[in-house]
């Protein structure tokens, strides 16, 4: 048997995605306009309550409420303007 290299098995972040996340703001609601990285953690945790959006938007939000959840704001510094 081979040896498995676990740094080949980890699993590193879409630059692309966390840059465009970082960058998206809110399209509507009481928040409407707003960066979604500077949205309330309160906010968030509603929409992985209640349903996120189809779409774009909504794979966003799920990625920053794991991201929120996990303490991984850091990942987001080095895309926000």
């Amino acid at each position: 048997m081979s040896e498995s290299n676990s740094e080949s098995s980890e699993i590193l972040p879409d630059e692309e995605f966390l840059f465009k996340l970082a960058r998206a703001r809110m399209p509507f609601g009481r928040y409407q306009g707003r960066l979604l990285i500077d949205l309330p953690e309160s906010y968030v945790v509603w929409f992985s309550q209640k349903g996120y959006p189809k779409g774009m938007l909504g794979d966003m939000l799920k990625s920053l409420y794991e991201i929120k959840l996990n303490g991984l704001e850091y990942l987001l510094v080095p895309f926000k303007k």
